[in-house]
């Protein structure tokens, strides 16, 4: 017979499972017509642009491109320094367990390294590593229930903060500008791009989502007599998400994805290039809420029997951000006398050590110098400088969950009259805290025919791992009974062996 029960409604975003994945995106380019053999590959660079991404059962397929530019020494009678831009078109399946497409999917995509081979003088091969972390999640509606219509019913309750997902959504926005060059360039081809979403706000305000951005660009290019110049510019961005019932109490969770990269000569304006980059924002609202959950229960002159199911959440879903400042000075041989057209910042976390509210990074920055060599006309290279950063955490422990991503504030690079070079970099360090737990839910409660052994009074010897609770269920008393028999406080902890009075209770 089934047992009334009083139910309450909420909404469980279940973390189903996540994963780390390093793949190859590799393919083949042929040197477009108008552009002379390639000698050599001086520099590879690259934008990681998503097409589209799907859950499918038991896989996630991801399908995108990384945008390549290759600079590199032609084979002509001058050797001169040209460029090309390559597309690599990659669909990775990623096998897991337990996923369902009307599931949530969060990324994030890193693209660790590129690097371009010469086939022949007119073809080249590009290999890139790519990183991508995966976290798939459910939004399920529970009943769970809070109250058990029974007279004698005793429960067992524990307290959980959570975070609950009370909302999602999704918009596409556009970076749109035309960069104006110096007058006395005339434009023979842009070498290379880097484009980086920077500065990122958000506003939660009248059940909307404003989402603000700068997207920088950085764009290297090559003047009509063979000079190499370079320009800089910041485009806003700004989307707006719809998600009912929500406060600026929420925590906000932002993912920003490059889907298309288009960046060419401006056709309609002199000495101007025409950039526009496509943007997918991704948004995941969560609210703070405190639970108490029935953990377990019993009924003194009834025999109950109930299912019971564990579900996977969130708790302490935080968000910290702090900045790192580089201020080294550094004697480069290389660079002694030479200009420097362009410098690629890369920040490799390779330890986090998680203390007592605070957390530890250490790792390397990679500098990648584009310089004017007199031999070639231009050339690289790579410095590495080793940083151990501690950022203050509250609440974050060892058994936290900190998921981090670096953004680069700022960088400056200035050659001073020694020839050292100055360099100043702010890195933005932003950390996302989050814990997950297991809730154990009570579904359905039923009554069965008692086979209960009446008694008045049991002598109990404890065993480990013993509780009042556990020897109360055992024999049909309560917690309050027995440590009122035997003077003890039901919060203490059991020594092992010590012998209880255990009363028989009637409701």
């Amino acid at each position: 017979m089934a047992i009334e029960t009083t139910k309450d409604s909420i909404c469980i975003n279940q973390i189903i499972g996540q994963k780390n994945e390093s793949i190859v995106v590799e393919g083949d380019s042929i040197i477009p017509d108008i552009k002379p053999d390639i000698l050599n590959a001086i520099h590879t660079s690259g934008t990681v642009c998503i097409y589209k991404k799907e859950i499918l059962d038991g896989k996630v397929r991801i399908d995108g491109s990384i945008d390549a530019y290759i600079i590199y020494l032609a084979d002509d009678e001058n050797n001169t320094v040209r460029s090309m831009n390559s597309s690599i078109d990659f669909t990775e399946v990623i096998e897991m367990n337990a996923i369902t497409p009307d599931m949530v999917l969060d990324t994030n995509f890193e693209l660790k390294s590129i690097e371009c081979r010469v086939l022949n003088g007119r073809k080249i091969s590009i290999k890139a590593i790519l990183d991508i972390e995966l976290k798939i999640s459910a939004n399920e509606q529970l009943e769970m229930i809070q109250n058990v219509n029974l007279k004698d019913i005793q429960l067992l309750n524990k307290d959980f903060n959570i975070h609950l997902l009370i909302g999602n959504g999704e918009t596409k926005v556009y970076a749109k500008d035309t960069v104006m060059i110096d007058d006395a360039d005339e434009l023979a081809e842009i070498m290379k791009t880097n484009v980086k979403i920077m500065n990122k706000e958000t506003k939660i305000s009248y059940n909307k989502v404003l989402a603000k951005a700068d997207m920088y660009v950085n764009l290297l290019y090559l003047t009509t007599d063979n000079r190499i110049s370079s320009v800089e510019t910041n485009i806003p961005i700004m989307g707006f998400i719809d998600i009912p019932n929500i406060t600026d109490d929420n925590i906000c969770d932002l993912n920003y994805e490059i889907k298309n990269i288009l960046i060419k000569p401006n056709n309609v304006e002199d000495h101007s290039i025409y950039v526009e980059v496509e943007v997918q924002i991704y948004c995941h609202i969560y609210k703070n809420q405190e639970l108490n959950v029935i953990q377990d229960l019993y009924s003194p002159s009834k025999k109950l029997l109930f299912t019971q199911r564990q579900v996977k959440v969130m708790q302490q879903k935080e968000m910290m951000q702090g900045t790192y400042n580089i201020r080294e000075n550094q004697m480069i041989q290389e660079l002694k006398g030479n200009k420097i057209y362009d410098v690629t910042v890369q920040v490799d976390i390779q330890r986090q050590t998680l203390l007592n509210d605070r957390v530890l990074y250490e790792g390397e920055v990679h500098f990648d110098f584009i310089y004017a060599s007199p031999g070639n006309g231009i050339d690289t290279k790579t410095v590495i400088l080793p940083f151990s950063y501690q950022m203050d955490f509250k609440g974050v422990n060892t058994n936290s969950n900190i998921d981090t991503h670096v953004e680069i504030l700022s960088q400056d690079f200035i050659v001073t009259a020694d020839d050292s070079v100055d360099i100043k970099v702010d890195l933005r360090f932003i950390a996302s805290m989050s814990k997950n737990t297991s809730l154990n839910i009570i579904e359905d409660i039923q009554e069965e025919e008692s086979d209960m052994v009446t008694y008045s009074m049991v002598i109990y010897f404890a065993k480990p791992d013993d509780s009042l609770w556990k020897i109360a269920k055992k024999f049909g008393s309560t917690v309050e009974e027995i440590a009122r028999v035997n003077g003890i406080d039901p919060g203490d902890k059991l020594v092992l062996g010590k012998q209880l009075f255990i009363p028989r209770y009637y409701g």
